[in-house]
């Protein structure tokens, strides 16, 4: 057997979000019945990191385990045939036979895209998050400084989050304006499920001037999630992707993240 690993790009829309779901509509469900079809033998994969649903992806990595060989780009081109338009294998890898995409990822990024406007989205409709009072980006960045570091998270956590602790470690956060879209980034060791997003909406409710930034760093001690903004829509959030050991020599960029502001 070898094992594979993939690099994916999705719009998360018309998705239950990754995981496989009786309905069928998830990433998992639709790219494990292009992998079984290319490959002609039932293939299950293991992601690097989940999205919700509504949640986009532009390297998702996977990993699964074939009897088949096959060329390295055969993996993109031949997969991608059987794939639907808003999901393409970008890359494809033969790592060694002990490699975990989950477990051998150092850290996660996400990206939240923006749109501050009085008019919501229309042609980015699905694409964007969108606000339309004015924000001050001095005081998100002062809010996002005091959520730095080891902390724990049960304020950002969903009810339903299956991480056995609520323990992560936050190494950045930027925050940056092109025109009328915002770009936020996340990195982290992990993510608590919908914890960006209640970072957003946290970190939004300080920069429409609702609350001081210091009140993210109340939200963080008191471990509540009530005492936290409520969960900000998935629609501007993207999965950049999981670092890996320089060694492994994965892809960390795909053509599909430039097409991000």
């Amino acid at each position: 057997m070898t094992r594979i690993a993939l690099g994916l790009a999705y719009r998360g829309q018309q998705y239950q979000g990754w995981q496989s779901q009786p309905s069928g509509r998830t990433v998992q469900d639709r790219l494990e019945k292009a992998l079984s079809t290319f490959a002609d033998e039932t293939i299950g994969t293991l992601c690097a990191g989940r999205t919700d649903a509504g949640v986009h992806a532009l390297n998702q990595v996977v990993h699964f385990d074939t009897s088949k060989e096959r060329d390295p780009f055969s993996w993109v081109r031949g997969v991608n045939r059987y794939l639907p338009a808003d999901i393409a294998v970008q890359w494809s890898a033969f790592p060694p036979a002990d490699f975990h995409a989950r477990n051998h990822a150092r850290s996660r990024r996400y990206a939240y895209l923006l749109l501050e406007s009085a008019v919501r989205p229309a042609v980015e409709a699905g694409a964007v998050g969108w606000v339309f009072k004015p924000l001050d980006q001095t005081a998100m960045e002062a809010a996002a400084a005091l959520l730095l570091g080891e902390h724990d998270f049960s304020a950002f956590r969903a009810a339903e989050c299956q991480s056995p602790t609520p323990v992560k470690t936050l190494r950045a956060i930027s925050i940056a304006r092109r025109g009328a879209y915002w770009r936020f980034e996340f990195e982290a060791n992990a993510f608590l499920h919908h914890m960006v997003r209640n970072l957003m909406g946290t970190l939004l409710a300080v920069g429409q001037g609702s609350r001081p930034p210091g009140w993210a760093g109340e939200v963080l001690a008191s471990r509540d999630r009530s005492a936290a903004a409520p969960t900000f829509a998935p629609d501007g959030l993207y999965f950049l992707g999981p670092r890996y050991d320089a060694e492994l020599n994965l892809p960390t960029h795909t053509p599909a993240m430039d097409w991000l502001p």
